[in-house]
């Protein structure tokens, strides 16, 4: 795996699960039950970092393997992840195991958190856009 997914690994996934730690606080302070909102934020949390890290893993095999595709399966695995994210959203929707508007509100803020973390690593590290050994274009 190259530097800079690790990079994006090591540190989306501290970021989004403290994120999902705090929502899980706040989430139990202000629901009527607890319990059931500690559950829906575990598993808003578990969802989004599962989501997020397959789709790194999926978007830098295709870096190493065929760049030229880079952008295309980098919008189809976003567009896939924030579909299937809101698909969740709606199929919870009526479930009463857990708190759904702790769940929906984790959901988007590790969301938005994988992606900030994801930005913030992608401004400070320099990314090759031309191969150094190749040689003179044929």
């Amino acid at each position: 795996m190259p530097s800079v997914d690790r990079l994006v690994l090591r540190v989306a996934i501290p970021v989004t699960l403290a994120v999902g730690i705090l929502s899980a606080v706040i989430g139990a302070l202000v629901a009527s039950d607890p319990d059931k909102a500690l559950l829906g934020s575990a598993i808003g949390t578990v969802i989004v970092i599962t989501f997020f890290t397959v789709g790194q893993l999926v978007v830098g095999g295709v870096l190493r393997t065929n760049p030229d595709m880079a952008m295309t399966v980098a919008l189809m695995v976003y567009l896939l992840k924030i579909g299937a994210l809101f698909i969740f959203i709606i199929l919870f929707q009526g479930t009463t195991a857990f708190d759904t508007k702790v769940f929906a509100l984790t959901v988007l803020v590790c969301t938005l958190a994988w992606t900030v973390a994801e930005v913030w690593v992608f401004s400070r590290t320099k990314v090759l856009y031309v191969d150094p050994q190749g040689g003179p274009p044929q």
